[in-house]
C-alpha cells in the first residue's frame, strides 16, 4: 500500500515504517479483523483537473436545496428561525472566525469574554446560578447531565420521559451502557409524561429524572409538578431539557424547581446548514458548578485595577489529571456560542419575546386552519409552544412528498419513532412563516387525496 496524497517518496515510508517496527504499509491495519477491511482499492476516478473538479462539486451541490427556496415546517429539534445579518458579519472576522479553545487565557481574553457573556446571559435565561461553555448539541448536553447527576449521587438509574426526543434517548442509552448506567423510560399519557407513572418508578437509586418542555410534540410539560416528585428521593437531580427561545414568554426553569437545565441553542442565531454543528449549552444550581463538565469563565480585575477574563474553572483532561476530569465532550464550541451571544444581545428581552410570540400565535393558527376541516384532526389536547402534531387517515410518506412538490418540506413523520402515532406528523411554525405560506400548507393538505 502506498499514500499517494502524501509527499513523500518511497525510500522515505520505508524509513519511516522501519523506525516503528513494521514492513509495509498494510501493518497499519492488523488490528482491524480482516473480514470488515476493505481488500480492494478505493474506487475513484483518475485525477481531474481544477476546472473538472471545480464542476463536478457544483454539479452536486446544486442536488441541495436550501430554504431560500423551500418553505420549511419541519422542526423536531432544529429550527428554521431568523438570523439577523449582523450575526454573521461578525462571527466572520478572522480573530473570531479562527480562534480556538482558550489555552492560553491571558491572552485570549476576546474568546473568554465572549464565553462569560454567553454564560450570564443563559443564567438570566434560566434562572440558574452557574452555565459553561460548551457542549456539541442538545443530545449530548443531555447526557453530560445524566452522567454529572449519576457521579454526584452515585447512584446507577437514570428516568427519562418518552416526550424527549428519541435521538436524545438514542444518544443516552449509547453513553449509558458503556457507563454502566442503567436508564429507564417513563410513559407518557397524551402527549406528556405520565407522572403518576413517574411516581411510582422513583427509588432510592435514582440518580436524576430527565424531562424535555417544550417535549418532542410542542407540549409545554409540567415542570414544577415532575419536580416535587423527583425531589422526594435523596440526591436525585432533575435535569430538564428546553428550548431556550421559549423562556422569553415561560416561566424559567430556575424558578420551578428544575436542577439542570440543558437544551440546544441552534435557533438563536445558528442556521440549520444541513444538520450542524450546533450548539449544546447546560446551566445549573451553584451546588453543581465544581461537577460541570467543560470550562467557566469568571471575571476579575488585573493588576492595573482593569477589567479582565480568566478561566476559572476547567474541568477537561487536559488541563487536569485525566482520572479527575468530568468529561472530555466539551470542545470548541466557541464560534457557535458566539452567534448565540450575539442572537441574544441583538434580540434583547422584547425581540426574544417577539419571536417567541410570533411562533407560538402562528403555530396556533396554522393548527386551527389544517385542523378545521376534519380531515387533520388533532393528535393531542394539551398546551403547546410552536409545534404541534395532526393525524389523518393518510400515509404520512406520502403527504410529505406531494407537499416537496410544491417547494414545501414537510412536518416530521412521528411513526418512525412512535408506532402508535402512524400517519401522524409534527408540524413547526417559527416566525419566519407568513400567513400566505401557512394557508398555502393547508391548501395542499387539503387537496392531498
Amino acid at each position: 500500500m502506498m499514500f499517494p496524497y502524501i509527499p513523500t517518496t518511497y525510500e522515505e515510508e520505508q524509513e519511516m515504517l522501519k523506525s516503528i517496527g513494521l514492513n509495509s504499509a498494510d501493518d497499519l491495519f492488523n488490528d482491524i479483523p480482516k473480514d470488515i477491511q476493505l481488500n480492494r482499492e478505493l474506487n475513484l476516478p483518475k485525477a481531474k483537473s481544477e476546472l473538472e473538479v471545480k464542476s463536478y462539486l457544483t454539479s452536486l451541490a446544486k442536488k441541495n436545496c436550501s430554504l431560500s427556496e423551500l418553505t420549511c415546517f419541519l422542526g423536531a429539534g432544529a429550527y428554521d428561525h431568523y438570523i439577523p445579518s449582523i450575526i454573521d458579519h461578525i462571527i466572520s472576522r478572522s480573530e473570531f472566525y479562527t480562534s480556538y479553545t482558550p489555552y492560553q487565557p491571558e491572552i485570549s481574553q476576546g474568546t473568554l469574554q465572549y464565553i462569560f457573556e454567553f454564560q450570564t446571559l443563559l443564567c438570566r435565561l434560566t434562572g440558574m446560578d452557574v452555565a459553561n461553555a460548551s457542549l456539541y448539541d442538545g443530545g449530548t448536553a443531555v447526557v453530560e447531565a445524566a452522567l454529572m447527576a449519576a457521579a454526584m449521587a452515585k447512584k446507577d438509574e437514570i428516568i427519562v420521559s418518552k416526550t424527549v426526543r428519541p435521538e436524545t434517548r438514542q444518544i443516552l442509552e449509547t453513553y449509558a451502557h458503556i457507563q454502566n448506567l442503567k436508564v429507564i423510560e417513563v410513559d407518557m399519557k397524551d402527549g406528556v409524561t405520565d407522572l403518576e407513572a413517574l411516581d411510582k418508578l422513583m427509588n432510592n437509586n435514582t440518580a436524576a429524572v430527565i424531562v424535555q418542555s417544550p417535549n418532542f410534540f410542542g407540549i409545554i410539560e409540567d415542570l414544577k409538578a415532575t419536580s416535587e416528585i423527583a425531589h422526594k428521593v435523596k440526591k436525585a437531580s432533575f435535569i430538564a431539557s428546553v428550548d431556550p427561545i421559549s423562556l422569553a414568554i415561560l416561566k424559567r426553569p430556575g424558578d420551578l424547581g428544575v436542577d439542570v437545565v440543558v437544551g440546544e441553542a441552534q435557533g438563536m442565531g445558528i442556521p440549520l446548514s444541513f444538520g450542524g454543528p450546533y450548539l449544546g449549552f447546560m446551566a445549573a444550581k451553584k451546588g453543581y458548578m465544581r461537577k460541570l463538565p467543560g470550562r467557566i469563565v469568571g471575571e476579575t480585575e488585573d493588576k492595573d485595577g482593569k477589567r479582565s477574563y480568566v478561566l476559572t474553572l476547567t474541568a477537561r483532561e487536559q488541563h487536569i489529571r485525566r482520572e479527575k476530569a468530568t468529561s472530555n465532550i466539551c470542545s470548541n464550541q466557541g464560534l457557535n456560542a458566539l452567534a448565540a451571544t450575539i442572537y441574544m444581545v441583538t434580540m434583547g428581552k422584547e425581540g426574544l419575546k417577539e419571536v417567541a410570540m410570533q411562533s407560538t400565535k402562528k403555530a396556533h393558527y396554522a393548527f386551527e386552519e389544517l385542523t378545521k376541516s376534519g380531515k387533520y384532526k388533532p393528535l393531542f389536547n394539551k398546551p403547546f409552544f410552536k409545534e404541534f402534531a395532526i393525524t389523518s387517515d393518510i400515509d404520512a410518506e406520502n403527504i410529505n412528498i406531494k407537499l416537496r412538490k410544491e417547494n414545501i418540506i414537510g412536518g416530521y413523520h412521528l411513526g418512525k419513532d412512535y408506532p402508535q402515532f402512524k400517519n401522524s406528523i409534527l408540524y413547526a411554525v417559527t416566525e419566519k412563516r407568513t400567513k400566505d405560506e401557512i394557508d398555502k400548507l393547508s391548501s395542499v393538505l387539503e387537496g392531498i387525496k
